[in-house]
C-alpha cells in the first residue's frame, strides 16, 4: 500500500511539467495552483480524524486510496485552471486520509515486529517515487498523454488493493475518543522537523523536473534526472536508516540529515549545471531520506497521547509542509527566480539540523 500511495503522487508529479506546458501557466500561476492541494489537505483534517475512529484506518486506507488513484485520472482530463484547482483540492484531500491511515497501519506492524521497520515502509514508498519517475520519463518519451498514463496507474493500483485487502489489519476503535487533541511540545517540535524536511521533499517532487528544465537546461529527455536520482538516494536511504539510527542515535541522524539536505540544494542551486545538480540532488535525497519515518517512529513511542492520535498531529504537521512548499517555491520564483526559490528550502534543511539539536530525542 505504501508503494502504491507513493506511485499515484509520483505518476502526477512527473507530469507536471507537461501539465504547465499544456495549460500555458507560468511559474506564479502554477504555484498558485499548486496551493490547491494544502487546501484540499486542510479541509480533509477534521473529515480524516473523525472518520478513521469509525470505520479504523484500514477501512479509511482501502477507500481513501482509491479515490486517490481516481482523482489522478481527472488531473490529466482537466481543461482549464478551475478544473485543474477542483481535481487537485480532491487529491489533496484523499491524500492526507491515506497519508495517516497508511502510516497508522504502519506503527502497528512495527509493534507487532519489536523492531524498527517503519523508515523500510517509507523506503518502499520512495522505490515508488523512483519508479514513477522512471515510468513518466517513458510516458513523455514515448509522447502519451497524461491521462492516459494515469489510467494505466489506477489499474494498477485497484488490482493491487484488492489482492492486499486480505492482509491488512483490522483496527477498527470501539472507544474513538476527541477528534483533534493538541500535541505537547515534544511532538510539536517532531512535527516542525517533519515540516521543514518535507518542504524540502516536496519542492523537489514539484519542481525538480522544471529546474532540470529551465534552470539546469537539460535536454528534453533528461529534464526527469534530477527527480530520479533525488528519489534513487532517497529510497536507498530509507532502506538504511533503522540501522544508522540504532548506531549513531536519533539526533545525529536528524542532524547529518538535514546539512546533507542543505548542501545538496545550495550545489544545485551555486552549480546549475547538468552533473552537479544531479549530484546535488543525490545529496538532497540521501538528507530527506530518514527524517519522516524517525520522526513518526519516535511520535508513534509518545508517553502523553495515543500512538494513533499523536501520529495523527505529528504527519499532519509534515505533510503539510510537503503541500505547502511547492506552491511557495512557484510565487518566489514568480518574484525573482527558480534559484533563488531553492535557495529559501535549503534554509529549511538547515533548520531540522538546528531544531533536531535542541530537541529531546
Amino acid at each position: 500500500m505504501f508503494f502504491m500511495t507513493g506511485l499515484c503522487f509520483s505518476s502526477w508529479t512527473s507530469r507536471i511539467a507537461t501539465i504547465q506546458q499544456t495549460l500555458d501557466l507560468s511559474e506564479a500561476a502554477l504555484g498558485g495552483v499548486l496551493f490547491a492541494l494544502p487546501v484540499g489537505l486542510m479541509c480533509s483534517l477534521p473529515f480524516s480524524g473523525w472518520i478513521i475512529t469509525k470505520i479504523g484506518s484500514r477501512n479509511l486506507l482501502v477507500a481513501a486510496l482509491v479515490v486517490y488513484s481516481l482523482s489522478l485520472v481527472t488531473l490529466g482530463l482537466a481543461q482549464n485552471v478551475i478544473q485543474l484547482v477542483i481535481c487537485l483540492v480532491i487529491f489533496g484531500f484523499s491524500s492526507n486520509a491515506v497519508n495517516i491511515s497508511v502510516n497508522t497501519q504502519a506503527v502497528a506492524a512495527e509493534e507487532l515486529y519489536k523492531r524498527p521497520i517503519l523508515a523500510s515502509f517509507h523506503g518502499l514508498w520512495s522505490l515508488a517515487g523512483f519508479t514513477g519517475g522512471l515510468i513518466g520519463v517513458f510516458m513523455m518519451r514515448m509522447h502519451i498523454i497524461p491521462w492516459h498514463h494515469f489510467a494505466i496507474i489506477l489499474g494498477i493500483i485497484l488490482l493491487i488493493v484488492f489482492i492486499t485487502i486480505p492482509y491488512l489489519k483490522n483496527d477498527k476503535v470501539v472507544d474513538s475518543g476527541p477528534v483533534f487533541v493538541m500535541p505537547d511540545n515534544s511532538l510539536i517540535k517532531l512535527g516542525a522537523i517533519a515540516f521543514c524536511s518535507m518542504i524540502c521533499e516536496g519542492a523537489m517532487f514539484d519542481w525538480s523536473v522544471i529546474y532540470f528544465k529551465k534552470v539546469v537546461l537539460a535536454p528534453i529527455d533528461w529534464i526527469g534526472a534530477g527527480f530520479t536520482a533525488f528519489m534513487a538516494t532517497m529510497a536507498l536511504g530509507r532502506f538504511v536508516a533503522d540501522s544508522f539510527a540504532h548506531r549513531f542515535g536519533l539526533k545525529r541522524t536528524m542532524q547529518i540529515s538535514g546539512m546533507l539536505t542543505a548542501t545538496g540544494l545550495l550545489i544545485a542551486v551555486i552549480f546549475p549545471h547538468f552533473y552537479t545538480a544531479l549530484i546535488g540532488f543525490l545529496f538532497v535525497g540521501a538528507g530527506v531520506s530518514s527524517v519522516v519515518p524517525m520522526v513518526y517512529s519516535a511520535a508513534g513511542k509518545s508517553k502523553t497521547m495515543k500512538p494513533g492520535v499523536a501520529l495523527a498531529a505529528v504527519s499532519t504537521l509534515g505533510f503539510m509542509g510537503f503541500l505547502i512548499g511547492p506552491p511557495i517555491i512557484g510565487f518566489i520564483a514568480g518574484l525573482a527566480t527558480l534559484r533563488a526559490s531553492f535557495t529559501l528550502i535549503a534554509m529549511m534543511g538547515i533548520c531540522v539540523t538546528i531544531v533536531s539539536t535542541k530537541a529531546k530525542i
